[in-house]
Parts: structure tokens; sequence; C-alpha cells
């Protein structure tokens, strides 16, 4: 642990003018307030926010930032408030202190939203000042390094996971790959610890085998640069366990398959001599095709810059190589922290980090803990491809994103619109996945909304927490523009009319916000007929039995513009259309489903509130479902699939459900108008000699 001098001194010998009677206090107030206290290790707590003051010092970070690692426990942990620190250490310093602050545990919430509240809590405060964020990791990875101490195995796996999850990715994502790779290490011996024990002894074991193969290489290198007139450093690794693993996994491959373990570092100069040397090695030993990536020109998105290149050595050896600058060196391997060597002005979200943007907007759109962490993670994972606008434009998006996901990156809005992609100029659909280099132009229309169906392959964060908040809120509205219709009728059954003003009323009386909320509530059914009459009209139900079951009014409720799978869903099992008679059953915090009236399974539906629909004068499309008996000949299902497209159908979906020779038995859904459109496309059928039998389902 260090001394109270040694951690004054480290941060003066690079900020002379640092308050050094300040960081004193700082010191003294951490050990007396932690006092006694002791860690799993059986040392001093106080020694952990000391070892983390150090980590900062290693970064060179400000003062402010230090006192703010030394006080981070303090609040929860001891009687120190919020308030003396602001009195003793300045408002920075508490504003700091209150955004790393370990959040209590809420024992009485499940996991999930215990680690979703932490990290919503954490991301804000890391969004105001990225600082927070700087001494968060550096608690996290002195956490790691004593994570053995701890007995609980249990605890020691959900520590280990978080970690692996959540902060090596934000350690990544802000550049720090120091920290990052450190956290994975420690964590994949707490997670795998069979595969981190054989992984590491199988490079133990080359590195016995082997002697000094790895300073032979790096020698190599750096002998064949300098007879090109260049000054380099050149250093070499076996690859990181974890890394290893990874690819193991990733790729379904063994140990002995991965043939480039090795990787080596080459610092230059400049940039000038960083491309100098790419061409040096690649004439020295030949390279291996597609291995080679430019993060000069196209900088990551936390700012990591270098060269990678795969080269093969003699024996067949495989080996990466990194070319970099000693300055890209420094911001490489500590990011955002290491822009503090250069400018003092406070780190807050700009270009490098504007993902963190993307965070805030996700904790607005996500809807519960589970959602949270899914689109989080996904947001803070790496793997990235670059894709342009077709002005130039660059967004870095993961691997496998898609068009939609390319929307949602350039704005929210660009994404709600999207109908339509043009990748590289040829129109492709919007689930098309992007590659490198792609040129996106998104075409767009103002009528239309996010499609449910998206979610089944966009791979953004940002993109799927959009949607889902989008589709929500048109369900929301179709919900409470049922509600509505259904409102009409329940005032139509009061002894006497009502306004406004009663309306408002019984929002009150209900404990609603406003008079949207309360369509919702109807709507949904979380309000019985009775209490919203109760509401608007008291004791106008005083002389009604409780088990009275209300008629409705003669005149059916129009569906008539709105989406299906939004308000209401048209039930799988009769597939009704426009032009059947249709009735509705609602149950509590579900969709309407809307089932054909002589739907067999209506019978199930004595649980729920039926209404009365109707489709309304302009009938939208739905799917009808037909069984189809066709002779199993050559030609049949073409001579079928001319039908549909004679009468204007689109088949959405084709199934074999039974063979018996002669004959094959389909289900087949179409895209209709309406049910004379479903008949007229029944009659053609069993006109046809190819059919032996059409009937709807």
């Amino acid at each position: 642990m260090l001394r109270q001098y040694e951690l004054v001194e480290r941060v003066l010998e690079y900020a002379p003018q640092a308050d050094e009677a300040l960081l004193n206090r700082a010191y003294v107030y951490t050990v007396q307030k932690h006092g006694s206290q002791k860690r799993a290790s059986g040392d001093p707590y106080f020694s952990h926010p000391v070892e983390v003051a150090g980590l900062m010092t290693e970064l060179k970070l400000d003062q402010q930032t230090i006192i703010t690692a030394l006080l981070h426990d303090t609040v929860e942990d001891t009687l120190a408030t919020i308030d003396e620190i602001e009195r003793l250490f300045g408002p920075e310093v508490a504003r700091l202190v209150d955004g790393v602050t370990k959040l209590s545990k809420i024992e009485s919430m499940g996991e999930n939203e215990r680690a979703a509240e932490n990290l919503r809590k954490f991301l804000l405060a890391m969004s105001e000042d990225l600082r927070v964020l700087l001494v968060k990791l550096a608690d996290r990875l002195h956490n790691m390094r004593t994570l053995h101490f701890i007995k609980n195995p249990g605890k020691r796996m959900r520590i280990a996971r978080e970690t692996m999850d959540i902060f090596a990715p934000l350690a990544e994502r802000v550049g720090m790959y120091e920290y990052m790779r450190e956290m994975q290490l420690l964590a994949f011996e707490q997670l795998e610890p069979e595969a981190y024990a054989t992984i590491t002894g199988r490079l133990a074991q080359i590195r016995s085998e082997e002697g000094g193969q790895v300073d032979a290489i790096a020698f190599a290198i750096k002998q064949a640069l300098s007879e090109a007139g260049l000054s380099v450093e050149v250093s070499g690794r076996e690859k990181h366990p974890y890394s290893i693993w990874h690819k193991m996994s990733e790729r379904h491959v063994t140990f002995e398959q991965i043939t480039d373990i090795m990787a080596f570092r080459v610092l230059t100069d400049s940039v000038e001599d960083c491309y100098k040397a790419l061409g040096v090695l690649h004439q020295a030993w030949q390279m291996i095709p597609g291995r080679f990536k430019d993060y000069i020109s196209t900088p990551k998105s936390n700012g990591y810059q270098s060269l990678h290149t795969a080269l093969i050595f003699q024996r067949s050896m495989r080996m990466e190589v990194q070319i970099r600058t000693r300055d890209m060196h420094q911001l490489n391997e500590f990011g955002l922290a290491a822009h503090w060597a250069y400018k003092q002005g406070g780190l807050r979200p700009d270009g490098q980090v504007g993902w963190l943007r993307d965070l805030i907007e996700i904790i607005d759109a996500s809807h519960d803990p589970e959602e949270l962490l899914e689109h989080t993670k996904l947001a803070i994972y790496q793997d990235r491809i670059f894709a342009f606008t077709p002005k130039g434009a660059l967004f870095q998006l993961p691997k496998g994103a898609t068009a939609v996901d390319f929307a949602y990156a350039v704005h929210t809005n660009l994404g709600h619109a999207a109908v339509g992609a043009k990748i590289n100029g040829r129109h492709m659909p919007l689930r098309s996945q992007l590659a490198n280099g792609d040129v996106v132009e998104i075409i767009k229309s103002e009528h239309t909304d996010p499609q449910l169906s998206w979610l089944g392959f966009v791979v953004t964060g940002k993109a799927r927490a959009a949607i889902r908040r989008a589709v929500r809120a048109k369900e929301r509205q179709e919900v409470a523009t049922i509600g509505s219709k259904l409102f009409d009728e329940i005032v139509g059954r009061l002894p006497q009319r009502i306004g406004k003003k009663a309306i408002a009323a019984a929002v009150r009386r209900l404990e609603l916000r406003d008079e949207e909320d309360l369509m919702f509530a109807i709507g949904s059914a979380r309000l019985t007929d009775r209490q919203v009459m109760e509401a608007l009209l008291p004791g106008s139900t005083a002389q009604l039995p409780d088990d009275e079951q209300w008629t409705r009014t003669e005149r059916a409720i129009s569906i008539r513009g709105l989406t299906p799978g939004m308000g209401f869903e048209l039930a799988d099992c009769c597939h009704p259309v426009p032009g059947d008679r249709i009735v509705g059953l609602r149950r509590p915090d579900q969709k309407v489903e809307v089932h054909n009236i002589n739907c067999l399974t209506l019978a199930n539906g004595v649980d729920a509130d039926w209404l009365d629909l109707s489709w309304g004068e302009r009938t939208t499309g739905a799917v009808g479902r037909l069984r189809l008996v066709l002779y199993n000949r050559p030609g049949t299902l073409a001579e079928v699939t001319q039908i549909f497209a004679g009468n204007r159908a689109n088949v959405s979906a084709l199934n074999m459900v039974q063979r018996d020779e002669p004959f094959g038995t389909y289900e087949v859904d179409l895209e209709v108008s309406d049910l004379a459109h479903l008949t007229r496309i029944v009659g053609a059928l069993r006109a046809s000699e190819a059919v032996a039998d059409a009937e709807r389902l």
C-alpha cells in the first residue's frame, strides 16, 4: 500500500501546482473514516481507496480525480456525507464522489434489477464527467486483483461476470486496453477455471520448449527495419489467454489450430515511418491476405490508432504485428485518461466518445432492467465495422449490423422513417448486413412507423431500444383508441350526460395521470365498466348486482385505422379477414384478440370480456389461410402461384403438411384485401385442374 507521502509525491511529480495540503487532508480523511474496517484479504479497508488513487496517479490524472479515488467509498461505507465532502473538499470533488459511490445493495430487488439500476445511475453520472468512469474502472480493477480473497464462490462469479460483461467492454470503448486485458484475464480465471488453467499451462509449455523464440523474432523484425533506416522499438508477447480462448470458442477450433499465438508491436517516430515499416515487413515476410487493418487512417470509435498485419515467419509460423507511433501507443493503452497529459479541461462526451449519447438514449428508452442490460451490452461490446453516408460521414457499428442499425446510428428519427436502403448504389432489403466500407443511403417516408419484425435482425442496442420504445408508444396509442370507443359506450349507459369536469374528476378518483391514461386503462381492461361508471358518476352503480353482465350497445366497435399487432391481434386459429363478422376477446394487459364469429376456440374465452367488432367502412388487408390438396406432378405449384399472382394476392407462407401419393396437402397464408378477395381466389383454385381441393381454414 502507498504511504501518504509517496502518493503525494507521485502527484507532485507530474502536477507540481497541485494542492499538497488538500491531498494530505483527503488521505487522512479516508484513513480516519474507514478506521478499523477490514477487507476480505484481512488488509485495512482504506488500503483499497489508496491503491485506487495510486492507479489514478499512474494515469497522471488531476488532483480532483485523485481525491475522488481516495474518498469514493466513504459515503457508502462510513458515516461521511456528500455535504461534508463538499464542505471539506469542494463541490467538484463532491459531485465526482457522488457519481462513483457504490450503490447500496437492495436485497428486495432481483439480481438483474440491482445490476440495471446500478448501471443506469452509473451511466448517467459518467455522461456528465468521464472522470467518474476512470475512477470506477480503477476501483473495479483493484477489486478484481483481490477477488480471490472472497470466500463465497457465487459472489466471485457474479462480480467476475459483471466485470466481463460491463466493465471490460467499457474500458475497451474508452481505449484503456491495459485495464481491459487485465480485467478479462482475472474474470476469465474465475468464470472458466479449467480453460484458464489449460491455456496458461500450454503457453508455459510453449515458452519452455521454444526458449527465447519471441525475443529472436523481435530481433529479426528490428534488424529488418533498422537496415531500412528506421529507428523503432520492437516488443513481442504471447497472445492474451482470454483472447486465445475467445478465438477458440468463436471459431470452434482447438489450441493447436490457432497458429498466431505470438504478437509483436513496433513503435516508430512518425506516421510516415509506420507505413514505411509496413512495406518493409511485407517485403521481408509473406503477408496473410485478409488480415491487414488500417486503424490509423480510420481510427476506432475510442480513438485507437494502429496498423495491424499478420505475417508468415519461418517454418510456416504465423505472427501478428501492430505498428504505431509512440504517441499512439500511449493513447491506445490508456485511452481517454492519456488525454489528460495534453489537456486538463475536463472529460466530457465529444466526438471520441459519442457512443455515450447512445447509452443515454438507451437509458431513456429501456422499459425494464432486462432490456437495459441487454441494450447496454450491445452498445459497448467491441468488434466494429465502418460504413459511410453518401456524403462521406463515417459511422462505426458492430459486426453484423444492418441497414436499420445504420439508420438509427445516424439519427433516431431516420431509423423510425426508414422504408428501404441503397447499399453501394444498389437497392437492398433493410435487413441486409453491412460490410466494411459500405456506402449506405437510407430511403425514408413520413408515413411509416418502426416495424416490430425489425427486432429479429437489428444488433445495436440503440436501434433495439428505439424500436421497442416506438412500438410501445404506438401500441399504447392504439389501445387508448380502443379504450376511447369503449368509453363512449360506458358513458351511454349512465343515467345522465357528463362533461369534461366529470372526466377530470374521474381521472383523479382513479389516481391516473390524465385522460389518455384513462382511455389506455379502459382499452387494456385494467378497469371494469363498473369502476369507470362509478368514477364518472359516484353512486350510479349502486342498484346493479355484483355479477351484472352488461350488454354492449348494438353498434359494433370499429377497428378501422388500427394496426394488427398493435392494439389488437388477428387470431392465428381462424385468420379473420375483412368481411368476416368478428368479435374481440379482451383480457387485462393483453391485446384484444380478434376472432371470426365461427371460430371454434371462442369457447375458451369465458374468462375474457367480449367485444362486438367491425372492420369499419374502409377495410385494411389481412392474412387468410387456405388448405390446398394438389396433384403431385411437375408444374402444379407454378400453376397455383399464377392463380395467386393473377388475383393480386401475395404469399406470406407456404408449408407442405402431408404427402399421400399422388397428392400433397399444403397450408398457404395469403395477404388479401377482404373476404370477397379470398373467396374469389378459392373459387379460382377449385376450378384449376392442378387442385384436388381448396378450402379456407
